[in-house]
């Protein structure tokens, strides 16, 4: 391809405190329009805010678990605009003494995303546009924020999408948010130009303004760039601005000129006081953190001998890889509990919120006396797995369906027993079978493990019921 496209995102996350930025407001989702605001988040004359201390120690944490260095100072400024959603005519953000500088994202292709910062500030509220008319709802507003700033290194929808997946993961597993899009707790503003491919100079940018979901991200950004690429090669000039995405056509379309820093005015805040961040507190923070997924993930491959597509998906949300650890906790083959997770209880979870809330009737510590039943010969796997889908349904222990006889095994003269009323019940299995129909003998060990209650083993039975077919 002769173009190639130059990506950056501003990535808004909401911080995950019980109250707003500069005031003690609820940051609780949802509630009657204008409920969860008073006169310092809705901008008051007279009304002085000050700064939320969690706000500030979850910052840290996300630019630590970013690769952020953390200057010892910073400081809040004021953002000048005048927007009907933000009643203030002003912003309080950082500007140029942001809490985190630096860091990157890395990606599974080799290359890593450069972070230019992370900073806080506060949300604006909500238009409602209803019936002709504009309504504002103030409960968003002063919601505290984190921005989470890349540099133009994206060069791929793939990219993109994965950036914007990495972040959304470690933001989830640190605590700081629950970044959900869908309610807007992380929205992503997408900056996008294109430039001849092997040029080091960047093209004129437009920015792509609150997209709450990675598939639309994905369809702007395809969009976007291939309308920039068809203005270059009929000869006209990108012009820079904000543009806004519609789903329904799948296009987008201006909204303003883009603005650049200098038309904010910004300047510092006069009544909040300098942030120090002293490093002791940086230190507690950072033996705060869990081991984030990725390399979470490649222990799972490396020292429990797990697949790269199996440890991705368990190390996906973080309850689910804490239970899957305890669980596995002890046991001889820790690929049983994957298998298990993975297979019986992921079918009953239809949603990623599902999985997320991870909200099962077993708990870890029971599905690992399950296992430990097979890890010591008393149980078969078929047992099992048919025990564990009754603790799913009940949420009992594995010994209220299994009996000490259930798990005496099955002697060799009943197994032979039981092989010989297989073939002699099913003679047109054993037909299909010797006419080449291999998965006819499924059926037959199917008969032996229904009629062994599962004690008996399905790979001594398959081999078995076909020694007795073949001298018939």
């Amino acid at each position: 391809m002769r173009y190639e496209m130059v990506a950056g995102f501003e990535t808004h996350v909401e911080l995950s405190t019980k109250t707003k930025i500069f005031c003690g407001c609820t940051t609780q989702f949802g509630g009657d329009p204008n409920t969860h605001c008073c006169p310092i988040c809705i901008g008051l004359p007279g009304t002085l805010p000050k700064l939320n201390r969690q706000v500030v120690r979850y910052a840290v944490m996300a630019g630590l678990a970013t690769n952020c260095t953390i200057p010892e100072i910073a400081k809040m400024d004021r953002k000048n605009y005048c927007y009907p959603d933000l009643p203030k005519a002003y912003q309080i953000s950082q500007f140029d003494m942001p809490l985190c500088v630096g860091g990157y994202i890395p990606l599974s292709n080799g290359r890593k995303i450069r972070l230019t910062r992370i900073h806080i500030e506060e949300d604006a509220g909500k238009l409602i546009h209803r019936h002709g008319d504009t309504l504002v709802d103030y409960n968003r507003g002063g919601v505290p924020l984190i921005e989470i700033v890349s540099e133009p290194d994206i060069r791929s929808i793939e990219e993109a999408r994965e950036y914007v997946e990495k972040l959304q993961l470690i933001m989830r597993y640190i605590g700081v948010s629950d970044c959900k899009m869908q309610e807007g707790s992380m929205r992503c503003d997408v900056n996008i130009s294109v430039r001849e491919v092997g040029s080091d100079k960047l093209g004129t940018r437009t920015e792509i303004k609150n997209m709450n979901s990675i598939n639309f991200i994905a369809k702007a950004m395809e969009y976007e760039f291939e309308r920039q690429v068809d203005i270059l090669e009929n000869g006209g000039k990108v012009i820079q601005e904000t543009l806004r995405y519609d789903d329904v056509t799948n296009t987008t379309s201006s909204m303003r000129g883009k603005e650049d820093a200098n038309d904010y005015r910004y300047f510092r805040d006069p009544d909040l006081v300098t942030i120090n961040v002293s490093r002791e507190e940086v230190e507690e923070l950072r033996n705060l953190l869990p081991e984030l997924p990725v390399q979470k993930a490649e222990r799972y491959v490396s020292e429990l001998g797990l697949s790269e597509t199996d440890a991705t998906l368990l190390t996906k949300y973080r309850k689910i890889a804490e239970f899957y650890e305890e669980a596995s906790e002890g046991t001889k083959n820790p690929k049983t509990a994957a298998n298990f997770i993975i297979g019986q209880i992921f079918r009953r979870l239809d949603t990623e919120s599902d999985k997320e809330a991870f909200d099962i009737k077993v708990s870890a510590e029971d599905l690992r006396e399950l296992i430990k039943l097979i890890d010591d010969g008393k149980i078969k796997m078929n047992l099992a797995k048919s025990t564990l889908e009754k603790m799913l349904d009940t949420g009992k222990k594995a010994t209220e369906f299994i009996s000490e006889s259930d798990m005496g095994g099955l002697d060799e003269a009943t197994m032979i027993s039981l092989c010989e009323q297989a073939v002699e019940s099913n003679p047109n299995a054993v037909s299909d079978y010797k006419n080449g129909k291999e998965k006819a003998i499924k059926s037959l060990v199917g008969f032996v493990m229904k009629n062994s209650r599962g004690k008996a083993d399905a790979v001594a039975a398959e081999t078995k019921i076909k020694e007795l077919i073949a001298k018939a």
